[in-house]
């Protein structure tokens, strides 16, 4: 899948392009579960008049409300579908940046998943043997047209994970890149992004899954499946 190249049109702040809003495999935001995550997300929140308000209040109910999760995780098509990652709860960065740009398409706000690769340097002793190092391919985060430009949100560590990581949970205002920091709050080296693989109007799943695959062979329990644990469990090992 070729990556997006539309482009923004100044004068009326919108993309011209109809594949960043359209309803996909991956990005299905008019089936009725999205539907409903989003529904109710929406009535939940205070304020939601503007589309940076709606932005906002779907990213906080994508990284609190889908738990952060890279063992056990779905990579079948269906998994990696909105739909999919709704039904199973949790997931990791590909699975809650699919869900993210999907519930910013149900409220008509344009937007893309981006791949890159990252070097984490907070991964657990357990991960980095699975993964085979530090390095992780295809890290994934939402790109979102908002108040007429493009900008790049992570609704990825769930609090929860954050506090036993220790690691400050990310925000974001709707019109500011949201990313992870090269360090932690105590200095500590976190994320590093060392490649990008760019962004796409749907999910590349050959180029993802493959080279998810490829990459780290170890972390698979199945074709489609990565290996059974718990990061919150292996946090809370670390630091009894």
């Amino acid at each position: 899948m070729a990556e997006h190249t539309g482009v923004a049109d100044p004068a009326a702040g919108t993309v011209t392009d109809a594949a960043t809003l359209a309803a996909t495999e991956f990005l299905d935001h008019t089936s009725p579960t999205v539907r409903a995550f989003v529904d109710k997300t929406l009535a939940r929140a205070a304020d939601t008049e503007t589309d940076i308000q709606k932005a906002i209040a779907l990213y906080y109910a994508v990284r609190d409300g889908i738990t952060y999760e890279v063992y056990g995780a779905d990579l079948t098509r269906h998994g990696l579908s909105a739909t999919g990652v709704l039904e199973k709860g949790f997931g990791f960065c590909v699975h809650k940046s699919i869900l993210y740009a999907a519930a910013l398409r149900a409220v008509g706000i344009p937007s893309r998943v981006y791949y890159g690769d990252v070097r984490n340097h907070l991964a657990s002793p357990r991960l980095r043997e699975l993964v085979g190092g530090d390095v992780f391919r295809f890290h994934s985060l939402t790109v979102a047209h908002l108040d007429g430009t493009w900008v790049k949100a992570t609704p990825v560590f769930n609090k929860l994970l954050c506090r036993l990581y220790k690691i400050k949970p990310l925000d974001f205002d709707g019109r500011t890149d949201s990313l992870y920091h090269p360090f932690d709050d105590s200095g500590r080296r976190h994320m590093e992004f060392l490649r990008e693989h760019g962004s796409f109007d749907d999910v590349p799943y050959d180029l993802v899954v493959g080279g998810i695959r490829q990459a780290h062979p170890r972390l698979f329990a199945s074709a489609h499946t990565t290996v059974a644990g718990s990061l919150a469990d292996e946090a809370e090992a670390a630091t009894a």
